[in-house]
């Protein structure tokens, strides 16, 4: 008899293999991870709008694929042009000498005519808001303690437009609104997302420190400019040097790119002229204030590993030696020197005259204190001898200031400082005339509350990116933030102050900008994920831009009742 019962093959094929652990998970909603090849880990692509977007809104396939691509400038451009408007309209308001202008106005004009810091006449800023035209230039040198590249900025637009407040602020409002431009560029490129990009542009367009710093002539503006360079030049050399690698790795028999340790480990890079930009807008930061020394050792620290990890990912075997034995030196080279040799180049108005603030030090004071250093040129001996009388200055400035703050409150806006402030009686200097009693007019350095206060949360999810998920991204705008802030904190008995952190600022909107993008939803994610995250995301982006549209009065030093501005001091602190 034969029996009928089933075998175990019977009804499957012999050559079925069971389930893996990730089929059985299906049913229950698994997705597998999408592996990313090669190239794309390599030189990842720029994300574009779902097709159903376009069909949604009946565009056509080539219409789509031209605002595409014309979007990639045209976007950052058009926020750039928001961003502009802003910061000139009305310029030159308040008619006065804020806070620090009386500082490095009068010194950028004095550097852009003689070439050297003069020393100022005290009282003397009413006068050059009357008649400018009446007040000499001194020649008698002045001690200052900051080098002369913002000054010799700020001066370029006094230069073009004359020694009243809308010259010195010219040239700070042209670098803010260039700001956002090279911020959306940037996000563009860091996040492979041409509307993250412009998203984190338009954040830094409405925060209000940047604002205010843009219509300032303090010289932290000016320093952030050049730090933002830097930033995206090394960004830009990290994909062209991504690029070089994957142009020379094999490819197999089905045009798959594939990893060879040969290649990886061997390959010199050779010319990376955006690196050496890198070191010459690092030199132009160190040379408007001293802490840009740390933005140029962190930024270096950081491409050295981009690169290593570039290598490991096109297969090198010892990364690190690689980058070691092929890389280190001319990164090196690249930028230091370069940043140094920018920075004495900035001394040049004081290197050829006779005339400024210790320029003689060397054949007269200091004459035989040289040491092993007197076959070294005078300027050079001299210039060594400001450097170290100003570096004591710094260490040394514990004085208190009604408007100084430790870095630990800046994040949350703990201690805004007030440059400007005015209690105009009704109907006089713009207070309407029905207003019952004084009105307020006030420049108040503070960043847009909740774009900051998101920021803070911003901070952690960026943070919990690069430690869990090593992500280069979430690094990359950690070492900017910790590069920016963190060495306030090694001088707490210095007197410092929150607009210091308009350096930062650039990046808290790249991780705010990481943050919403994650709210939104990563690519691939179901219509209904997306819908709800873009919902979110919408609403506390236009509440970002409500929150700096409330507080603008408080950063053009528009005239409001009292009571009207009482009720934007939301903290007893920024009073």
């Amino acid at each position: 008899m034969t029996s009928t019962a089933p075998t175990p093959l019977q009804g499957h094929d012999a050559g079925d293999k069971p389930p893996s652990w990730p089929q059985r998970l299906r049913r229950f909603g698994h997705a597998p991870r999408r592996v990313t090849g090669l190239r794309e880990r390599l030189v990842p692509p720029y994300t574009r709008p779902s097709e159903r977007l376009w069909a949604v809104l009946g565009v056509s396939p080539a219409l789509a694929d031209r605002i595409v691509r014309w979007s990639a400038w045209g976007g950052p451009l058009l926020v750039a042009l928001v961003a502009g408007v802003l910061r000139f309209w009305r310029l030159g308001s308040p008619k006065a000498v804020i806070f620090d202008e009386t500082y490095y106005a009068k010194d950028a004009w004095a550097i852009i005519n003689q070439g050297y810091e003069g020393s100022w006449p005290k009282d003397i800023d009413k006068q050059i808001l009357k008649d400018p035209s009446s007040v000499p230039v001194p020649s008698d040198p002045g001690y200052v303690v900051h080098p002369p590249v913002g000054k010799w900025v700020i001066g370029l637009g006094e230069q073009l437009f004359g020694f009243n407040p809308f010259g010195w602020r010219f040239m700070v409002a042209v670098l803010g609104t260039l700001m956002v431009l090279m911020l959306c560029r940037i996000g563009r490129r860091l996040f492979r997302s041409t509307f993250l990009g412009c998203l984190a542009g338009a954040l830094l367009a409405v925060d209000g420190l940047h604002f205010v710093m843009s219509r300032t002539a303090l010289l932290d503006l000016v320093l952030s400019f050049f730090v933002l360079a830097a930033f995206g030049c090394l960004l830009i050399d990290r994909d062209w040097a991504r690029r070089r690698l994957a142009a020379a790795l094999p490819v197999d028999e089905e045009g798959l790119l594939r990893p060879d340790a040969t290649v990886a480990d061997r390959l010199r890079l050779g010319w990376r002229p955006w690196r050496i930009g890198a070191g010459l807008m690092l030199g132009l930061a160190f040379g408007t204030k001293w802490n840009g020394l740390y933005m140029l050792a962190a930024f270096a620290v950081m491409a050295v590993l981009w690169d290593v990890g570039a290598r490991r990912v096109a297969g090198a075997r010892l990364p690190y030696a690689s980058v070691l034995k092929r890389d280190i030196l001319p990164a090196f080279v690249s930028t230091v020197p370069v940043a140094i040799a920018t920075y004495v180049a900035s001394w040049t108005g004081w290197i050829v005259t006779d005339k400024g603030y210790f320029r003689n030090w060397a054949t007269t004071a200091g004459q035989g204190q040289g040491g092993h250093f007197t076959w070294l040129p005078d300027w050079v001996r001299s210039l060594w001898h400001y450097e170290y009388e100003v570096y004591q200055f710094h260490i040394n400035l514990t004085s208190g200031h009604t408007y100084q703050s430790n870095p630990w409150s800046w994040i949350v806006l703990g201690r805004p400082v007030s440059y400007f402030y005015e209690d105009p009686a009704a109907g006089t200097d713009g207070c309407p005339a029905t207003t019952a009693g004084k009105c307020a007019r006030e420049v108040l350095a503070i960043g847009t509350p909740l774009l900051w206060w998101t920021a803070a949360f911003a901070l952690c999810y960026v943070l919990w990116r690069w430690l869990f998920r090593r992500d280069w991204r979430a690094g990359a705008i950690a070492c900017a933030v910790a590069a920016g802030w963190g060495p306030w904190f090694m001088y707490q008995e210095r007197t410092i102050f929150l607009f210091y952190a308009v350096l930062f600022v650039p990046y808290l909107c790249l991780a705010v900008a990481m943050l919403l993008g994650a709210i939104i939803g990563p690519p691939g994610s179901d219509e209904r994920r997306r819908t709800v995250g873009a919902v979110g995301a919408g609403v506390l982006t236009l509440l970002i831009i409500w929150n700096f549209i409330y507080f603008w009065p408080l950063y053009t030093g528009t005239p409001i009742p009292i009571d009207s501005w009482r009720a934007r001091m939301w903290l007893d602190t920024w009073v």
